[in-house]
């Protein structure tokens, strides 16, 4: 992993003198405070729990009523087409990028496209199952307090996000796999910048241009799938760029991060959060390739990435590597994902129960049961330390 410059003072993610503090938050480069405009006095909320969170991050959370009946009635009309489709995207997260003669054998010589094709049909479901529960935004965040809830955690993260790549008001930044545009929505709520968002998905997209407008944000949102390039985008376009685990749907990371440093401003700063697999990792262990087999499916992962291999991409394109670390206090996810996972098993009862009472359409049955599988192995590979999905790399575009 690359060591941070010696020269270089520590962040602050927030100012804590309980022994359970933000992760983190003694490594990497100095950052600046937030801009007074951004985070003023009147915008303080009361913090009882001592977290650090403003009227600003909680103000970006969605109305979580709302987004529950919207989501039951979206998976309620599903047609048996969009079901099948989304049963059979699966596919796709038992190949790899790295194997190319197995995704020609699998999915014929146009795999890219048909990839892509899966990853929408995955998508234009998954993200509604994900809304039933806390993780709406669609990823389980790094533990950076483990006093915080899962959605905390998410604004906790975010809010390291943003001073990291030391957001300004009116700068613009780029959001690649933007899902639903709540992180966007944080970002521009919690800093004034003006996020640009980029996905596969045409209804994830539709959904993060209401969501934002609703709130008065300027940020705007493309369908466009980043493993086609160039991105639409000029040159020196962005002042800042972050991602959240989408990193292993591309196909060429020496090709998008090239991309990234040729749409970047000079001295910009890129923040990833990803996926990836840690040395502890034996390919030739029967457990762990048992063990990958089943959390690749449920994490919605394609490739598998290293640290190693982001990092050298990264240096590759051009970009200096300022952070490269897990980002959960401990190294661990476990405990974030094991709420997760008995939330959704909660759910899952409650959603057979009324299926078998005939309340919901069998469908429901079909859904939740692919949801809700292989959460123990998840928690098993996090808690081996043989992969993680809260792995973060900062890095930046020289002068």
């Amino acid at each position: 992993m690359s060591a941070i410059p010696d020269q270089r003072q520590p962040v602050l993610v927030r100012t804590s003198d309980s022994s359970d503090g933000v992760a983190g938050e003694k490594h990497g480069p100095a950052l600046p405070p937030q801009p007074t405009a951004v985070r003023s006095a009147n915008q303080r909320i009361n913090d009882r729990d001592g977290l650090g969170l403003d009227g600003s991050d909680r103000a970006s959370l969605s109305n979580r009523f709302k987004t529950v009946r919207t989501s039951f009635k979206y998976l309620h009309d599903l047609t048996p087409k969009q079901i099948d489709a989304f049963m059979a995207s699966y596919v796709i997260y038992n190949l790899d990028w790295a194997d190319e003669k197995q995704m020609i054998a699998e999915l014929g010589p146009g795999y890219r496209e048909r990839v892509g094709e899966s990853l929408k049909a995955y998508y234009g479901v998954m993200n509604h199952l994900c809304a039933l529960g806390d993780v709406e935004k669609m990823y389980i965040p790094p533990v950076m307090s483990k006093r915080a809830t899962v959605l905390e955690n998410q604004l906790l993260y975010e809010r390291a996000i943003s001073q990291a790549i030391q957001l300004r008001p009116g700068d613009r930044v780029l959001d690649l796999g933007c899902g639903r545009g709540r992180v966007a929505a944080h970002m521009g709520m919690s800093t004034g910048a003006q996020v640009t968002g980029i996905n596969i998905d045409p209804v994830q997209v539709a959904q993060a241009r209401e969501f934002n407008q609703e709130r008065g944000l300027r940020n705007e949102f493309i369908v466009h799938d980043f493993n086609v390039l160039p991105l639409p985008f000029a040159d020196d376009t962005f002042d800042a760029f972050y991602q959240i685990q989408a990193l292993s749907l591309c196909k060429d990371l020496d090709k998008l991060f090239c991309e990234l440093h040729r749409v970047l401003k000079p001295g910009a700063k890129i923040s990833l959060l990803d996926w990836v697999s840690l040395p502890d990792y034996d390919p030739s262990n029967p457990e762990h390739v048992t063990l990958m087999r089943r959390v690749k499916p449920l994490i919605g992962a394609v490739g598998t990435p290293t640290p190693e291999s982001l990092e050298k991409a990264l240096q590759n394109a051009g970009f200096k590597v300022l952070r490269s670390e897990n980002a959960s206090q401990g190294g661990l996810q476990a405990p974030l994902i094991e709420r997760v996972d008995v939330y959704f098993r909660a759910v899952r009862q409650m959603i057979l129960g009324l299926v078998k009472l005939r309340c919901l359409p069998p469908h429901f049955k079909t859904l939740i049961n692919r949801l809700c599988l292989d959460g123990e192995a998840f928690v098993k590979m996090d808690t081996m330390r043989l992969i993680t999905t809260s792995y973060w790399v900062v890095a930046e575009k020289l002068e």
